[in-house]
């Protein structure tokens, strides 16, 4: 029994330990944060860079000293002629042993590949480019995740706004009835009103499914589990505050600064790496070698074993050299191709950098246009606000119909959401113009 408590009481700690490891409430920033290590894609994103560093070394190592050994075996199946009954000191036993083994081991070192050079030069932009992916796939996973957070949220105080407007309306529809009842109105003010009321109960509804599946979205950029619990404690008034910047827009930035295009020009640099591949390929390559090998020869394999063995030791150093001398013009169209390659990528960084120009003019003008936007969408809200409630008053007191009373609250329905909408639209164009110009 005791045993078992200890048992259980050590399930529950480790139970604990692990629900504090992964939080359940995030407010934006750690959210980003959060999503920043645990995302899948990034963590691809890193194992890419381990893995470009691996080869890079891959290829540094090709000019190293490189040493390797080899075990070579034969055995005489068939012979000219009886050996056995050749003389002990007959040379034939020598070019012609039943058993022949040779271990040996070779140290090489290239001493000249233009090839290798060229190889050596693109390791750097090799790390730059994986480092460029994982920056862009940052980018990307942070912009995705503002914009499901922001939907979440906007549909998350849509439901309060929607359940707050339930109960106004039901109030207004209790006492309306009241009225009815007592021959005071016509039935059509009821039914108005219940009309209104269906309408926000099935869109109720609608927004809580949608809720639940828009911190789904959020759960899976985190990284996890989906099915576990998830609270968003920023609101939209928090974020609103933070992310009206006109600093943002009235500042210049570089192009150069952008992901996309340090892409574009990783990507003029590696295909002119490849056409000065493609020329140094007309280059001769020189390497040396040292082998020392051991030859044993014996008429019986078990003889390698013994001390009488007898072995012939030899080494061999060298350098060749090798050269191209007609290859049917292949190298010339080879070295072609890479150059009109080449032309392409330069090409490219130039329409990359015109077109980041533009969006770069352009994300600045819609990101001062939501900030005006929302400025609009906060006032228009105060006066359907004003309006909806004079209606209410007159239709208390007989002088607005249900109809305009209806007409009044669709307006004022539709001010909420627009206004909603408006914060929503100001934090994505910032967080689409930070990506744009590369701002952590």
């Amino acid at each position: 029994m005791k045993h078992k408590l200890i048992l259980c009481f050590s399930l529950l700690i480790s139970i604990g330990v692990f629900a504090q490891e992964t939080p359940q409430s995030f407010s934006l920033q750690e959210a980003i944060n959060y999503a920043l290590e645990n995302n899948r894609h990034i963590k691809n994103a890193d194992l890419n860079i381990l893995a470009a560093k691996h080869q890079v070394w891959e290829t540094t190592a090709r000019g190293l000293p490189q040493i390797n050994g080899a075990v070579d075996y034969s055995i005489y199946l068939k012979t000219p002629f009886d050996i056995n009954s050749l003389p002990e000191d007959s040379s034939f036993r020598f070019f012609f042993p039943k058993h022949n083994l040779t271990p040996s081991i070779t140290l090489s070192q290239l001493l000249f590949d233009g090839g290798y050079i060229v190889g050596l030069q693109s390791n750097k932009v090799f790390l730059e480019i994986t480092e460029n992916a994982k920056n862009k796939t940052t980018n990307e996973v942070e912009n995705q995740m503002v914009n499901a957070y922001n939907n979440a949220l906007l549909t998350k105080e849509s439901i309060e706004i929607t359940k707050n407007n339930i109960d106004v309306l039901q109030s207004n529809l209790e006492e309306t009835t009241k009225i009815f009842e007592n021959g005071l109105t016509e039935e059509e003010d009821v039914e108005q009103l219940q009309l209104t009321l269906n309408s926000l109960e099935i869109n109720l509804k609608n927004l809580e499914t949608l809720y639940d599946i828009s911190k789904g979205y959020v759960k899976i950029l985190l990284g996890i589990d989906p099915n576990g619990p998830i609270t968003l404690t920023d609101t939209l008034d928090d974020l609103i505050a933070e992310n009206i910047s006109l600093e943002l827009i009235s500042n210049e930035h570089s192009v150069t600064n952008n992901i996309d295009y340090k892409i574009a020009a990783n990507e003029a640099v590696s295909k002119g790496l490849e056409y000065k591949l493609e020329r140094s390929n007309q280059l001769p390559k020189i390497n040396a070698f040292v082998t020392s090998n051991y030859l044993g020869y014996s008429d019986s394999f078990s003889n390698y074993f013994r001390k009488e063995q007898d072995w012939l030791f030899t080494t061999i150093g060298g350098v060749s050299i090798t050269f191209p001398i007609f290859s049917s013009f292949g190298g010339k169209s080879k070295r072609q191709k890479a150059k009109v390659e080449w032309d392409v990528a330069k090409n490219n960084l130039i329409i990359e950098e015109n077109q980041l120009t533009l969006e770069f003019r352009n994300a600045k003008n819609e990101y001062n246009l939501a900030i005006e936007t929302y400025a609009n969408k906060q006032k228009n809200l105060a006066l359907a606000e004003k309006i909806e409630k004079k209606n209410t008053v007159k239709y208390k007191e007989g002088i607005a119909s249900s109809f305009d009373l209806r007409q009044a609250q669709m307006q004022l329905y539709g001010s909420q959401q627009e206004y909603l909408q408006s914060i929503i639209d100001v934090i994505n164009k910032k967080a689409t113009l930070k990506n744009l110009l590369n701002i952590k």
